[in-house]
């Protein structure tokens, strides 16, 4: 491993390269974390790159909300028909859906803080990390990407933007549940019908407690694509122009205001 990022000269690190991806620390905005925990338990911490809590929060957000039939109950909220939406909710699995809700929110808002404060105290420490990483199966290094191409690859499909800049273990969840959701939605078959005209049996073959997980999906995928290859591109120059300052600049260089350097 690179004695950058695993000595013990330096309390923080701004980042790390590993051959499953680019995990790093910047600030982020309690309140948008907050929101895809809100939209979906699980997005929130998988934004800050706690994926064993968010992949715990996401699995339980799909086994309970489907044993619950809390998407069933929104669709018939939605349509207006409030005594269906009563009635299909199972309280035996609902009652313990709230309170882990709850805690997704309160959790990714409550890390989301705490990290910002690590994020300024390792910016002003300013310590060296890892750019390059080689391994039997992988390599990953600091580069530029496109953000905008990272995002349509992930409209496409949920997960190609995560491979695109390489976020191995978030590509890998995501497009696992994509494939869940689209197979028991029932979504592509009824695209197909649809191409053919056959709107009726579109609309008889969806499953609605299934589909309703793509929306939240779709768009986590995206964002989650789109603001670390921005993220991933900030880290990538700022470790150039360290190395740059450091190897190349002379030292007794100054900028002095209000004089044109020559």
């Amino acid at each position: 491993m690179d004695n950058y990022s695993n000595g013990n000269s330096a309390r923080r690190y701004k980042a790390h390269v590993s051959v499953l991806g680019t995990t790093q620390i910047h600030l982020r905005n309690p309140y948008i974390i907050g929101w895809w925990s809100a939209a979906f338990p699980g997005f929130g911490h998988l934004l800050l790159s706690k994926y064993l809590r968010g992949y715990a929060l996401f699995i339980w957000e799909v086994i309970v909300n489907i044993k619950a039939h809390v998407n069933l109950a929104m669709i018939y909220s939605f349509q207006g028909n409030i005594s269906s939406a009563k009635e299909v909710l199972d309280t035996r699995w609902l009652l313990m859906y709230i309170p882990v809700y709850l805690f997704g929110i309160w959790d990714s808002y409550r890390t989301t803080v705490d990290l910002n404060k690590v994020f300024i105290l390792a910016e002003h420490e300013n310590h060296r990390f890892n750019s390059f990483s080689i391994g039997a199966v992988e390599i990953n290094y600091l580069d530029k990407r496109k953000p905008l191409m990272a995002v349509i690859w992930s409209m496409f499909v949920p997960g190609l933007g995560q491979l695109y800049i390489h976020r191995i273990l978030a590509a890998f969840f995501v497009i696992f549940w994509v494939v869940i959701f689209f197979y028991y939605s029932h979504a592509l078959e009824a695209i197909s019908l649809l191409f053919l005209g056959k709107v009726n049996e579109a609309t008889t073959v969806i499953n609605p407690e299934w589909l309703l997980f793509l929306p939240s999906h779709y768009g986590f995928a995206a964002f989650d694509a789109y603001m670390n290859a921005v993220e991933n591109n900030k880290l990538y120059e700022k470790e150039q122009r360290k190395y740059l300052l450091e190897h190349y600049q002379s030292p007794n260089f100054q900028i002095q205001k209000g004089r044109k350097v020559k």
